[in-house]
């Protein structure tokens, strides 16, 4: 029938639509699996792989450090810390609870760390306690299972090996924090982040891009809950997704000698101060050291609030390098260099006498010598030997301010010494145009006479006062004082090297000022008049000076005072600049101790232990030949060397 072929007609018409859509659906359908199985086939074969694999940081360890001697120093260890992802957390509140018995931290502290990383993005880590130990390791490890989200990561952590000794020379690293990103990143050119490790204070700040490796990265296999399962070694495997190996940081050599820093604070024990010594023909660092310190290896495993209040709240500044971030009067020590401008000007010669009876009027005050007595008819070397302030305040009648700071800057105070290491102060030398800038005053003559004893307004740092007496020991040469001696890469290949430099020298114009200077400051030490005379050094033939910096200035009734019967922070800081041996000097040291009270008793037996450990250790031939020396010079000497302290109307100053 008609009717049916057409309706025949419209159906083969539909049904040739539909075979046509069913095929272009199917067309659809390959076109898109070649897309994915071949055009895009591998790519989405990284992607894939991505899901199953997890990028982590394997930390580059830093260069180790080592002593002139190549004793090592510093070194690095591995430190493991407990890592929550709040991605894969699946019972909060149980974890907690779980986390709480294996790390003994309290359930509110874990909830405070995890509501303070809140807003942060899920899949990143949080650090909930670093440097656990093996306990705790194995108990996570072995847990794994029954703790999704949690892991633990390794870390490489700086081991100090002498702990508190040279503490603030080495300094320490530290987590780099939110402020210090953008400044180190412009500093450096490195792409710093969040919990990176940079060096901080010390050695370690200033040759931080030296020690400080590259970080390297791996790719571990991790399940749906993110839990590490195993590691992959992807090295020829993927494309793009390769293990970088980090590179190791360079070696450094510095110029210390740790036995020397061992004495040095060991002969500081329970005391206050500082001491360090250098190589006057080169300005290196032999030792340096400051107390009381702190532990640096507690700053790269993690810095705890209790161990950081204990440091910040300790009245005597355990962060602060005494050596070049503290100067103080240097006392009696200056007068070596006010008896070197008084010659040197005309002033005084060699033959000079300048009777002292105990004090003395200028102007309407009196100025009082340390010895109530006085000293009576006194020389040049006889008052650098005895520490005789009328001397050297009447010599200062003679001069003005400007030409005693003439010759002080000329042996390097008053100015910093140079060396590589940040936070150095410069001390002060004032002068006339000084206290006219600074406190808008005219300076008086009396201030002179203070000034020329080393008080007033004179400061100093002990490696300044080091480098001082050093230039005396050497006639004239300053060399700028450095702590690095060579670098290496991490192959032993030399990288970088360092030399002496000379800074200044000059010769001055009276050839005896220095004989007559230098002889005063052998007899501190080895005439039996000498004020360190009972605490002088065996073998090492030292010269030097002993000093007294006030803390307070005292009235006229308690100017002799007994020092030990003040209360203990307005007792005098003792202090002892030497060098040594005498007759061929080969090393300057200079020890400060708050609130001392003598220079003799306080601070010289500190210079005594780092000398003797030198003389020792690099000069023992030397050594046994000033043993000869002074057993000789002590037969031929009239008097014993008294074994006692310094009475109490002998107190220096």
């Amino acid at each position: 029938m008609f009717g049916e072929e057409e309706l025949v007609k419209v159906h083969k018409v539909r049904a040739g639509m539909i075979i046509n859509i069913i095929f272009a659906c199917f067309g659809l359908l390959l076109a898109r699996l070649w897309y994915l199985q071949v055009y895009k086939g591998e790519q989405l074969h990284q992607f894939s792989i991505q899901n199953r694999l997890r990028k982590e940081v394997v930390w580059a360890p830093r260069g180790m450090i080592h002593s002139r001697d190549d004793q090592l120093l510093v070194d690095n260890v591995p430190r493991y810390d407990a890592i929550l992802t709040p991605q894969y957390l699946l019972d909060r509140e149980a974890t907690i609870k779980k986390l709480h018995g294996i790390l003994g931290m309290e359930e509110g502290t874990i909830e405070k760390l995890l509501k303070k990383n809140a807003n942060q993005a899920t899949y990143r880590p949080i650090t909930i306690k670093k440097n656990i130990n093996f306990e705790e390791l194995a108990q996570l490890e072995s847990r794994n299972a029954e703790l999704p989200g949690v892991s633990v990561e390794t870390f490489i952590s700086r081991e100090y090996r002498d702990k508190e000794v040279g503490a603030h020379l080495l300094g320490y690293i530290s987590e780099i924090s939110q402020q210090q990103l953008p400044k180190f990143r412009k500093r450096d050119g490195m792409d710093y982040r969040l919990g990176d490790f940079i060096g901080q204070f010390g050695i370690e700040e200033q040759l931080d891009r030296y020690l400080r490796g590259t970080n390297g990265h791996e790719f571990v296999e991790v399940d749906a809950r993110g839990r590490r399962k195993r590691y992959i070694n992807t090295d020829n495997l993927f494309k793009g997704i390769e293990d970088e190996r980090p590179a190791h940081g360079m070696n450094v050599k510095l110029t210390i000698d740790r036995d020397m820093q061992l004495a040095g604070y060991n002969a500081l024990e329970g005391k206050v101060g500082s001491v360090i010594a250098i190589d006057i023909e080169s300005g290196e660092i032999l030792a340096m050291v400051s107390r009381p310190a702190f532990d640096p290896s507690q700053f790269s495993r993690g810095l705890t609030p209790e161990y950081w209040r204990s440091l910040t709240e300790n009245k005597n500044n355990p962060l602060r390098d005494r050596n070049i971030q503290e100067h103080y009067s240097p006392g009696s020590t200056f007068k070596a260099l006010t008896g070197i401008s008084a010659m040197e000007e005309g002033v005084v010669d060699e033959g000079t006498e300048v009777f002292c009876s105990g004090n003395m009027s200028f102007g309407r005050k009196v100025y009082h010598c340390w010895k109530k007595a006085g000293h009576g008819s006194t020389t040049l070397t006889k008052a650098v030997r005895e520490s005789c302030n009328m001397y050297f305040q009447r010599a200062a009648m003679k001069m003005d301010i400007d030409t005693i700071a003439k010759y002080a800057n000329l042996f390097g105070l008053g100015k910093r010494t140079g060396i590589s290491l940040a936070r150095e102060v410069s001390g002060l030398i004032p002068t006339e145009a000084w206290k006219r800038s600074r406190l808008g005053q005219a300076w008086q003559a009396g201030e002179t006479l203070s000034c020329a004893i080393g008080q007033s307004y004179v400061l100093a740092s002990t490696l300044q006062l080091a480098q001082a007496y050093g230039a005396i020991a050497n006639g004239g040469r300053i060399y700028r004082p450095y702590v690095v001696k060579d670098i290496y890469s991490p192959k032993g290949d030399l990288v970088k090297s360092f030399v002496p430099e000379l800074m200044s020298e000059f010769n001055l114009k009276n050839p005896k000022t220095l004989k007559y200077v230098r002889e005063g400051l052998f007899q501190v030490v080895n005439n039996p008049k000498g004020t360190a005379y009972y605490r002088r050094g065996r073998g090492i033939l030292m010269a030097g000076k002993t000093g007294t910096s006030q803390v307070i200035r005292a009235s006229a009734d308690k100017v002799y005072q007994k020092c030990e019967d003040m209360d203990y922070n307005a007792r005098h800081h003792g202090v002892f600049v030497g060098y040594a041996p005498y007759d061929n000097p080969k090393i300057a040291a200079a020890a400060l101790v708050e609130h001392g009270c003598h220079g003799s008793s306080a601070a010289t037996p500190v210079v005594e232990a780092v000398v003797t450990t030198y003389m020792k250790k690099y000069q023992p031939q030397m050594y046994l030949q000033n043993l000869e020396k002074e057993k000789l010079l002590h037969q031929q000497q009239a008097a014993p060397a008294p074994q006692r302290e310094a009475r109490d109307d002998e107190q220096e100053e």
